[in-house]
């Protein structure tokens, strides 16, 4: 049904927000800025962007503020080598790629292609299953991120959870966000992402982190 149409039975009926606007921020913070929101609650301490390599390319405001793939609001340009030849990706958008709790350090990679960015599987926790109990281990489509097409992937239950194996590349799948699991149209429930576990493993990157961390 289009927003017009909805627009209009809201009127007909008399609902007082028939001709509100479409978008209002986030709906239990109000209109107001995420980061001013988040700096009441969350402890930011300024740290240092590095990409893969170990350079320093900026100052973060805080890991807390960022999310894998994010790529606004940054700072950052482009990072172009003494001699590099025309036509490389020294000019591509930077992409959060990983955090490092420990020192501080936002990770980020160039070009939304990176293989930092893709995953290969995942494992979710924390379930719900509409159900009730959790489908039997197969072949499904899941998304793991908002708005994405299904993926194909194949369920393995785990420990408190359970373990998406992905056909093709995810991008960004982020720990604390949704895992939803779909077999064809109909929704059967998910968990919280616990890790991720990166498309192409480097010879120094573990199971579940992303790669150049």
């Amino acid at each position: 049904m289009p927003k017009t149409e909805v627009r209009r039975i809201a009127a007909e009926i008399g609902l007082p927000n028939a001709q509100k606007k479409d978008s209002t921020g986030i709906c239990f913070i109000g209109e107001r800025p995420f980061r001013e929101f988040l700096n009441r609650y969350l402890k930011h301490e300024p740290g240092p962007i590095r990409d893969e390599r170990g350079r320093t390319l900026g100052r973060h405001v805080g890991l807390s503020f960022y999310t894998l793939g994010q790529r606004q609001g940054l700072g950052i340009g482009g990072v172009k080598e003494r001699g590099a030849a025309r036509g490389g990706n020294e000019h591509e958008p930077w992409y959060v790629a990983g955090k490092d709790l420990e020192r501080n350090v936002l990770r980020v990679v160039q070009g939304q292609g990176h293989a930092a960015l893709q995953s290969r599987a995942l494992v979710a926790r924390d379930c719900s299953w509409i159900a009730g109990t959790a489908p039997a281990p197969g072949r499904y489509a899941a998304k793991s991120r908002y708005r994405q097409a299904d993926a194909a992937c194949a369920l393995h239950l785990v420990e408190n959870g359970f373990r998406l194996d992905f056909d093709a590349p995810q991008w960004a799948v982020t720990p604390g966000q949704s895992a939803v699991l779909y077999d064809g149209e109909v929704c059967l429930g998910g968990g919280v992402i616990d890790s991720a576990e990166p498309w192409v493993l480097s010879p120094t990157s573990k199971a579940g982190e992303p790669v150049g961390q």
